[in-house]
């Protein structure tokens, strides 16, 4: 049965600049339903002249907007996350027209969107400053915390929802303005939540939006890159762009939030409960068809286990169902588009060519259409092989037999990322040792799901800096400022 949407008033195909919904105004960029191939609609395949309007818009809103009180604010992104929950349905079923996850992972995703706007909405009454001991009498210190200005947001497409709403929301509850742009394959969803905040009372030129192709995604943020008045950029994506936006934005000193790649391991030592460790797995690297940046990409089990766990996990692999979104028995959905397939292949097919041996899957699925590729186990795995250098983003597992923690952890950590790891150990000892050793931003001890609103998410090394969600996501859009008054005795 077609994915439809009860509210259809929410499947926006304009630009949102200084409060108006914008017609495009040259060529359009087609949004595509990955599991059909078939056109959803067709949004602005904006330029630097959009950009400039959105980054115009918001420099002007920002010096009322920042006067907003912090409560009054928190009101409007309460709003915003009640409306957000009230179209759970529609929103998820967006994410998965646009992005193809199962229909439960889209609409789980709005939810997990709505946490982090929720959890902003409160701390945005939260921005405490200090007050400093005077060294000297007649005189009175203070630190006080300010909005950065003008932010730009560039998301991914893996999880349209939830990383607009992690960037927007302490944005706004800082009293910053937001110029965004959403990736090309999944704009949709963001420009429905956009609306959304629009209805929730956040005033004009505050939250502005352009979309873009990749082709002209460059003339866009570089229009941003270029402008004093953006201080901010925050983006997750891969670490080859990110460096780009690091090196160009050093002209203007803009500060930044860079969550970058990642070359997760997930290790299972010989005392873990091996029947967990397969469900954390499964939880971990299966989320949204592997195509996450937390996913484990290189699983290190021990020796005297390798062989009953792999047994175990390729039962539970191989049962997994591959279908569309609009199949409610999917757990599987299709890979975002033709260039995500053509990696998994080729890793696949660089490791047996290596030596590693297929135990499930290993292939695309015709049957199902071209976007589709086979959950797939292999046994035999190391480092020589490509899927241990780069992020396949798709439901591959390479195992790889090791005999020593020493040896486990300069493997995990031979890596020029530091995202995510995690390991599973009942050895209370062995657990705050790996904890320690463990270069990675993120660590998940006998857990798969590691994500929340509440902790802070990112990275260590090429992994990127700065950090999403928790108080610490906030100070990310703020700044310090040090005021003394003197003479007052």
């Amino acid at each position: 049965m077609p994915l439809t949407l009860q509210r259809t008033e929410l499947l926006r195909s304009r630009n949102y600049i200084a409060g108006e919904w914008r017609e495009a105004t040259g060529s359009q960029l087609d949004v595509t339903d990955p599991a059909t191939g078939a056109l959803i609609t067709r949004v602005p395949d904006s330029g630097a002249c959009e950009a400039r309007e959105a980054a115009e818009a918001a420099h002007a809103a920002f010096a009322t907007w920042r006067k907003v009180p912090a409560k009054q604010r928190a009101q409007i992104i309460k709003r915003w996350n009640d409306l957000v929950l009230a179209h759970q349905d529609d929103l998820g079923t967006l994410v998965s027209m646009e992005q193809g996850k199962p229909l439960a992972e889209g609409k789980g995703e709005i939810v997990y969107a709505a946490s982090y706007i929720e959890w902003f909405a409160e701390e945005a009454t939260r921005m405490n400053g200090e007050i400093i001991p005077a060294p000297v009498a007649g005189r009175r210190m203070f630190a006080v915390k300010e909005p950065v200005g003008v932010i730009a947001a560039i998301t991914p497409w893996n999880f349209p929802a939830a990383m607009i709403a992690r960037k927007i929301a302490p944005a706004l509850a800082a009293g910053c303005t937001v110029v965004c742009k959403p990736a090309e394959d999944t704009p949709l969803t963001s420009l429905a939540l956009v609306r959304l905040a629009e209805e929730a009372g956040v005033p004009p030129g505050v939250l502005n939006i352009v979309t873009a192709s990749r082709e002209n995604t460059p003339e866009v943020v570089d229009a941003w890159l270029d402008d004093p008045r953006v201080r901010k950029i925050t983006f997750t994506g891969s670490t080859p762009v990110g460096k780009h936006l690091a090196r160009r934005s050093a002209d203007t000193l803009k500060k930044l939030s860079l969550e970058l790649g990642g070359n997760a391991p997930f290790i299972v030592f010989e005392d873990a409960d091996l029947d967990a460790a397969v469900e954390g797995l499964m939880a971990a690297k299966f989320r949204n068809g592997g195509q996450t940046c937390v996913c484990p990409n290189r699983v290190f089990v021990q020796a005297k286990v390798h062989d009953t766990f792999s047994e175990k996990l390729a039962a539970r692999v191989k049962a997994l169902k591959v279908g569309p979104a609009s199949d409610a028995s999917s757990q599987i959905g299709p890979m975002i588009n033709a260039r995500a397939v053509e990696k998994i292949e080729r890793h696949v097919q660089d490791a047996v060519a290596r030596g590693a041996r297929v135990l499930v899957g290993g292939g695309r699925l015709p049957e199902l259409g071209p976007r589709y590729f086979a959950p797939t186990v292999l046994v035999g795995a190391d480092g020589t092989m490509a899927c241990a250098s780069e992020e396949t983003f798709g439901p591959v597992v390479p195992l790889t037999r090791f005999d020593t923690e020493a040896e486990v952890i300069a493997a995990a950590n031979d890596t020029p990322f530091g995202l995510a790891a995690y390991f599973y150990s009942n050895d209370i000892r062995r657990v705050w040792r790996v904890a320690d050793a463990l270069e990675s931003g993120i660590v998940g001890i006998n857990e798969g799901a590691i994500a929340a609103e509440a902790a802070p998410f990112g990275g260590v090394k090429e992994s990127g800096y700065g950090r999403e969600g928790s108080t610490h996501g906030l100070e990310d859009y703020l700044h310090t400022k040090y005021v003394c008054q003197g003479q007052l005795d």
